[in-house]
């Protein structure tokens, strides 16, 4: 009993870390350049669906990429962006490991976010999440006041992220409209409700899941398994100082996932964040050395060679049979872009037959873009007077859809009659559809 108040009386007596060195102030080397990054991946995230450059439209299930609808049918777009998305992704696996974790991850921005505001409001040694031990709050800030700032905060955090997924699926126009609570037909009739799913599920990821989420459920350290290797990026330790370490656990301390940044292996929960380098870093600082910690590549087995070059060779040995389906996806995606068929055209039977011989057809027009066009329609093959437009000039709204009627006389001679259906656009564009008509 007398050894656990000692113990206790120890804990409270307050450690400053002295943060400078022969004159020089000690910052941060990864930290702040993380929090760049951080900040840039959520900028980015609302700034690609907002600028067109990739969203959903829910109403025509279908991609849109630059403000053109994808169907299945570009094929060069659809194939090129996953064969280029999948195999990039194997490329940084093999090579970053979880760099994307700890560096670009919105989830473990969160978290970040939400444990430093939850040490600030309860205690620097505060845990309020799902980690499978006890709520621990500090005694002095066990407030109702702090809980609810800490609550609001949340709330707020939650509403904010949980607009971002909406840019996705509808025009910033719409989204501000939803914002402000004005009437808007594109807008769903349910989805405030979707949206208040969303801040709720948010809110209870912000306030308790956190990190577990990323330890026992994220999709993306399951795949990470399948490619890293030894070679991989990782924090690598010292271990021929490791008397330095004897009375130290300040990079254990400072890692917030809970890890012994000394004891990492090839499968483990190390986002590589970096904060544990820079801990070791500024602890020896004082000294004038560096820290016993680094990002490490690959285990240099010839000293012989620089490290520069054994990073370069594991690279490149990487990035063999990587690379080219990465250039191909990429190459694939641009030559979709560029022969994209803004409009499509499709010409059917329509229901008006004459004995065996179809005496009418349906011109189908569809506009896969997203601002108003005009089209003009030609029939290229036939004498005249003996055919009939319903019109020659369409005008169609964003990703509208068109139908016109092409109704061909009865009392042409027997035979058959090749004739092409040409549309044209304002932008240059033409598309042409044969058709062969019989002529009983």
């Amino acid at each position: 009993m007398t050894g656990s108040v000692k113990y206790k009386s120890i804990s409270r007596i307050p450690v400053k870390v002295v943060l400078k060195a022969a004159g020089k102030p000690v910052y941060s080397e990864f930290r702040w350049k993380r929090r760049l990054l951080q900040l840039l991946v959520l900028f980015l995230a609302v700034l690609i669906p907002a600028s067109g450059l990739f969203r959903i439209d829910p109403s025509a299930a279908a991609f849109v990429v630059l403000d053109r609808q994808i169907w299945l049918s570009d094929f060069s777009l659809v194939t090129g962006a996953w064969l280029f998305l999948a195999s990039s992704l194997i490329l940084m696996y093999s090579t970053a490991g979880m760099v994307f974790c700890g560096w670009a991850c919105p989830q473990n921005t969160m978290s970040e976010w939400a444990n430093n505001l939850t040490h600030k409001l309860l205690g620097k040694h505060a845990e309020v999440s799902l980690t499978g031990e006890a709520i621990r709050v500090a005694g002095a800030k066990n407030k109702a006041l702090n809980w609810f700032l800490l609550g609001i905060s949340f709330l707020g955090a939650a509403m904010f992220f949980a607009l971002i997924p909406l840019f996705y699926f509808y025009q910033p126009s719409v989204v501000w409209s939803f914002i402000t609570f004005q009437e808007d037909a594109r807008l769903a009739s349910s989805l405030h409700w979707i949206y208040a799913v969303c801040v709720v599920i948010i809110f209870i990821d912000i306030a308790m899941i956190r990190h577990f989420w990323c330890r026992y459920a994220c999709i993306y350290r399951v795949w990470m398994h399948s490619f890293k290797t030894r070679q991989t990026l990782r924090v690598a330790y010292d271990a021929s100082r490791s008397k330095e370490c004897d009375k130290c656990s300040y990079c254990v301390n400072s890692c917030f996932i809970d890890l012994d940044p000394r004891k990492t292996d090839v499968y483990d929960s190390c986002i590589n964040c970096g904060d544990c380098i820079d801990a070791c870093n500024r602890m020896h600082q004082k000294q004038g050395v560096p820290g016993l910690l680094r990002f490490e590549m690959l285990e240099r087995k010839n000293q012989s060679v620089s490290k520069l070059h054994n990073v370069a060779i594991s690279l490149f040995t990487r990035m063999g049979w990587t690379a080219p389906f990465v250039v191909l996806g990429a190459s694939m995606f641009i030559w979709g872009l560029w022969s994209y068929q803004p409009y499509h055209v499709v010409v059917g039977h329509a229901d008006v037959q004459q004995g065996r011989s179809v005496q009418g057809y349906r011109i189908a027009l569809t506009n896969k873009l997203y601002h108003a066009t005009e089209l003009h329609v030609k029939v290229l093959g036939l004498p005249q007077g003996t055919y009939q437009l319903s019109a020659e000039n369409v005008k169609l709204s964003a990703v509208g859809r068109e139908s016109l009627m092409l109704s061909i006389v009865k009392d042409l001679p027997r035979g058959i009659y090749s004739f092409v259906v040409e549309v044209s656009a304002g932008d240059a564009w033409k598309g042409r559809f044969p058709v062969q008509h019989f002529s009983e």
